[in-house]
Formats: C-alpha cells, sequence, structure tokens
C-alpha cells in the first residue's frame, strides 16, 4: 500500500466504486413491498442517517490519520479495541464471502444464458483472484486501470438505469412483509456496515474535511441510486433476480463485466480493511498478506457454503457497531475523551455492552426510524452524561 495522500476527487472515486455492489441492488429489491413512494422515501432517510455517520467516522480517520480501529482506542483502550477489530475482521470476511457469492452466482447465470457456461464455482475462483491481485497492485490508488474499470461501471449502471426506469407505465404490487422501520434500517445499516473501515481510506487524506464531504456524498448518491434501481427492477420490471434484470435490459457481455468489477471494486476495499484492522490486533501482521488470506477464505466459503442469510448478517452488524461508533463521536467531538494510552476503558466497554443489548432488543419492536438512530441517539447522549458524572465524581475525590 502506498503512502502518498489521497486527493478529494480519489476519495470520491473510491466510494463511488464501493456503492456501485450488487448488495446494494439486492437489498433494494426487499423493499418492494412498501411500494415505490414509500420505498423512496425510506431509502433516502435511512441513507441520510447511515451516511451522516459515515461521515463522522470518516472525519475522525481524515483528521487523526489514523485507521478505523485505531480511532477506535480513543473509547475502549488499546486492549478493548481489539474486542472490535476481531469483530471487524469476522464480518469482513463474512462480507468477503457474500460478495464473492453473489458476484460468482450472477455471472454464472449470465455466463451461462451467454456462453452456456455457469459454473459459480469457477467465477468464485476467478472473483478471489482478481482480488488478491487488485490487493498487490494497490486497488485504492486510482489509477489508469480503476478509471476505466469505474468509467465502464458507470456506463453500464446508466444504461440499466434507462432501461429500469423507462418502464414505469407497469408498476405492480408486491406482496410480503417489510415495514417502513424496518426498510429505513435496512437502508442505514449499509451506510453503517462501512464504518469500521472508512477511516482506513480518509486518514490518507490531503484535504481531511474536502475528502470526507467528497466520500460522503459519492456514497449517498451512488448508494441510493443502486437501491433503488433494485426498488424499480421488482415494481417495474416484475423481477428481483439481477441476473435476469441484466438480461431483461439488453447487458450481455457488459453484464458480466460490470458483476465482476464492481464485485472486485468494493471486495477489495473489505479484505485489505483486514489486514489494516489485524494490524491492530497483532503489530506485525502485514497488511496485503492478511487481506489476500482473508479473500481466500471468503472466496472458500463462497464456493462451499450457501451464503443466504444477508438480511440477519446486516442487522448483527449493526449491534455491534452502531453502539461503538455512538460512543467514539461522542468522546471525539463532544467529551475530547481520548483512552488510547489506556489498556482497557471499562466505562467505554459497558457503554457499548448497553448498547448492543438495546439495539438487540428493538429487533423485536418497531419505530418509524429503524433500529439505529434511536439506539445510537440514545447511547450518545448516555455516553456524554455518564463520562460526565465520572468526572465530576474523580474531582470531587480528588480535592
Amino acid at each position: 500500500m502506498t503512502s502518498n495522500k489521497l486527493s478529494t476527487a480519489a476519495s470520491g472515486l473510491i466510494w463511488f466504486g464501493a456503492a456501485v455492489s450488487l448488495s446494494e441492488i439486492l437489498t433494494g429489491t426487499f423493499l418492494a413491498p412498501l411500494g415505490w413512494e414509500r420505498g423512496v422515501q425510506a431509502v433516502i432517510l435511512g441513507h441520510i442517517i447511515g451516511c451522516a455517520l459515515f461521515f463522522c467516522a470518516a472525519l475522525i480517520g481524515a483528521q487523526t490519520g489514523k485507521s478505523a480501529m485505531e480511532t477506535v482506542q480513543r473509547s475502549f483502550g488499546i486492549r478493548g479495541s481489539v474486542l472490535f477489530s476481531s469483530a471487524n475482521v469476522l464480518q469482513l470476511i463474512g462480507w468477503t464471502a457474500i460478495m464473492i457469492y453473489t458476484g460468482a452466482q450472477i455471472a454464472a447465470a449470465l455466463s451461462d444464458s451467454l456462453w452456456g457456461f455457469g459454473s459459480q464455482a469457477a467465477w468464485g475462483i476467478i472473483v478471489g483472484l482478481m482480488i488478491v491481485g487488485w490487493l498487490y497492485r494497490g486497488g485504492s490508488d486510482v489509477g489508469l486501470l480503476k478509471k476505466i474499470s469505474l468509467g465502464l461501471m458507470l456506463l453500464v449502471t446508466i444504461w440499466l438505469s434507462v432501461r429500469v426506469f423507462g418502464n414505469t407505465g407497469g408498476m405492480q404490487t408486491v406482496e410480503g412483509q417489510m415495514s417502513f422501520g424496518l426498510a429505513v434500517e435496512l437502508s442505514a445499516v449499509m451506510p453503517l456496515s462501512w464504518l469500521p473501515l472508512v477511516a482506513d481510506y480518509t486518514r490518507r487524506a490531503a484535504k481531511p474535511k474536502a475528502a470526507t464531504i467528497a466520500a460522503t456524498l459519492a456514497y449517498f448518491i451512488t448508494s441510493t441510486w443502486m437501491y433503488l434501481l433494485g426498488l424499480g427492477a421488482v415494481l417495474f420490471l416484475q423481477e428481483s433476480d439481477i441476473a435476469k434484470i441484466f438480461l431483461m435490459a439488453g447487458i450481455g457481455i457488459g453484464g458480466v463485466l460490470v458483476v465482476i468489477l464492481s464485485t472486485v471494486t468494493t471486495t477489495y476495499l473489505d479484505a485489505y480493511s483486514a489486514g489494516v484492522s489485524s494490524k491492530t490486533i497483532f503489530s506485525k501482521a502485514n497488511e496485503i498478506h492478511v487481506g489476500a488470506v482473508v479473500t481466500i477464505i471468503g472466496a472458500i466459503l463462497a464456493i462451499t457454503l450457501p451464503v443466504t442469510q444477508f438480511e440477519s448478517f446486516l442487522l448483527m452488524i449493526g449491534s455491534v457497531f452502531a453502539p461503538m461508533v455512538a460512543i467514539l463521536i461522542a468522546d471525539y467531538f463532544v467529551l475530547k475523551h481520548d483512552a488510547s494510552k489506556h489498556e482497557f476503558d471499562f466505562v467505554g466497554l459497558s457503554l457499548w455492552l448497553a448498547g448492543f443489548l438495546l439495539y438487540r432488543n428493538f429487533l423485536t419492536g418497531e419505530t418509524p426510524l429503524g433500529i439505529t438512530f434511536p439506539v445510537m441517539a440514545v447511547i450518545f447522549v448516555v455516553t456524554i452524561i455518564v463520562r460526565k458524572l465520572i468526572d465530576v465524581r474523580v474531582g470531587v475525590t480528588a480535592k
């Protein structure tokens, strides 16, 4: 990984590439029972919530020059943060497996229709090898190959959008269970899933605030676009299978290329950040080598296991990392609290546990704003109150 500074434009391009993702389109299809108007409202509201938090986490990394898991040490201590580094590596292995599985499945369906070659395992191996190659070529540096790839992804996405949204006269009603609150949560949780790693990239920003704004806007606009593509495909094309959506839109070879490229550019970020997080657990770990191992493990899981529990996986990510980030935001922006020179911050860890249990409890209930925002708002306020009360008591004791 090169150590050169990241420009504002490059920061935006990286997160455009991250958001052009099959998983985002797939999640958008889940919201179809709400219909178009309510579905759009849920997507936008969820992304406003998720991307506001995305901005905060990205800015902390940009201003401190530290990786995501290094910034977490401020709230939980050096050893305390290992809990979150380990959880992050595990969730990134899961993301890698899901992304490779989804990309290989769709590429296999497309190639089977086009050329009679439909081996999902073969495509899984191909995608995995390309991600490893992207790692060793410095995939977060926006060079000529990356620009060509992003340009192709943009063109195919525009064409797909024209075909999907050009059929608005045939909107259908979709049966199924999907509340507005859950739809907001599924929209917020995608940008939320990047919170444990966005600082790994903004830490290199030449202009911290500008690069963070560019990254956030690029992700917000593109991710919202992907969700609406999935939602529109079900409502206007009456199709939720992404491979069939590409074929119905007349995107053959271009569809295969964009499936592969979008899978590689998005999954690269997961694999590389798993390597970055591993350094906060084992200081001598090599980011690229660990990222390659994570990719190989993810590819093996994608080939051998039915990686299908996507919605549950997203909600588990939210329950672990939403309260973590709420505490970090309160500590960094409001309290100026820094436990990064201590082994543990037991107050921070206790607050996180309370937030985790609160989030899991909310899964059985319902709020119009989903789960993430109410939980994070509560934990944010409680963190400020508890930290200030402890500071006052410590001050009284010292006197």
